[in-house]
């Protein structure tokens, strides 16, 4: 892991490293930045903790399930003359960004956040694509999420976080931003430490079970975690708000928040891995995420495949 240290340090973006293996944390680096209990902007690493609000949503009978349609629960904000394929779309085509609606991410997302009524703008973009097609990689897709929990339990997103899993892992689960009508953002922005999104990861590791205790529906780590698409980006499978890859010969399901906001776990290794990185890289680019995934490959994993004891965590 000294090696894992000496890599971390080399990129001036990243902020802080935690490696645990088998529920022992066998390393901690806070190398500059915020400190790992304080709360960060993890990103988009956003839309893996909505998707555990989701599953639990369905759980508990509050959404019947992934293919439970859209349109009725925001019946308000789908726009008159709509395309009739808003009809079609499903919970779980939101989760996997198969929507087919046009993007509010990228070019367009200065726009959207711009507007009056996010909802309603995400409902009115024209479709690029039907309904369970290719992967459309678009935040206003969660932030429908976020606006199908409020309505269909009558809670905010916050409140329910707060209690379906903030509470039940003991962390801190701060207030994020909100759209104009007060729901919170779906998919991004949310605030988590170092060492609470670690126990984010630690609870997918273990099936959705916490210190004993189910906390999300048998059964969705593997819903989550199966390809429904692929990034047209990077190439990587995604599932319901989880991308996946092959990394140091291991199958890695990763949560990617934009600048470097990683969480990493190798199931086959009992492996979860939290990166942190300044969250407005400038210019606006993401070349160090690269550099990321380079020391869980090279480094972390071969480590871990040696059985490394834990070195002084720091």
């Amino acid at each position: 892991m000294t090696e894992v240290r000496r890599q971390a340090e080399a990129i001036p973006r990243l902020h802080s490293v935690i490696v645990a293996r088998q529920g022992e944390t066998l390393a901690e680096y806070r190398l500059r930045g915020p400190g790992l209990d304080q709360p960060v902007n993890i990103k988009s690493a956003s839309k893996s903790v909505l998707s555990a609000l989701v599953g639990i949503a369905i759980g508990r009978g509050v959404l019947t399930g992934p293919e439970q349609k859209i349109a009725p629960l925001l019946r308000s904000d789908v726009p008159q003359g709509a395309d009739p394929r808003i009809e079609q779309v499903e919970v779980g085509h939101l989760l996997s960004m198969q929507a087919g609606l046009g993007r509010t991410s990228g070019p367009n997302y200065g726009a959207w956040v711009a507007s009056p009524n996010w909802v309603r703008y995400a409902l009115s973009r024209p479709f690029a694509a039907d309904p369970g097609g290719e992967m459309l990689y678009s935040t206003g897709s969660s932030h429908l999420l976020s606006a199908i929990l409020t309505r269909a339990s009558g809670r905010s997103t916050h409140a329910l976080a707060q209690e379906w899993l903030a509470e039940p892992l003991g962390i801190t689960l701060p207030q994020w931003p909100r759209d104009p009508q007060g729901i919170y953002f779906g998919g991004n922005d949310m605030l988590m430490s170092p060492r609470a999104l670690l126990r984010l990861g630690e609870l997918y590791r273990q099936d959705g079970v916490w210190e004993g205790k189910r906390i999300l529906p048998e059964g969705w780590v593997a819903q989550s975690w199966k390809p429904r698409t692929t990034s047209p980006w990077s190439g990587n499978p995604y599932g319901y708000g989880w991308f996946s890859q092959q990394s140091g010969g291991r199958e890695v399901h990763f949560a990617w928040g934009y600048g470097g906001q990683m969480l990493f776990i190798v199931p086959s290794l009992d492996l979860t891995v939290v990166m942190i990185s300044d969250p407005s890289p400038r210019p606006r680019e993401e070349s160090h995420v690269s550099d990321l995934a380079r020391i869980l490959a090279t480094g972390i994993i071969p480590a871990a495949e040696k059985g490394a004891g834990p070195p002084p965590v720091s």
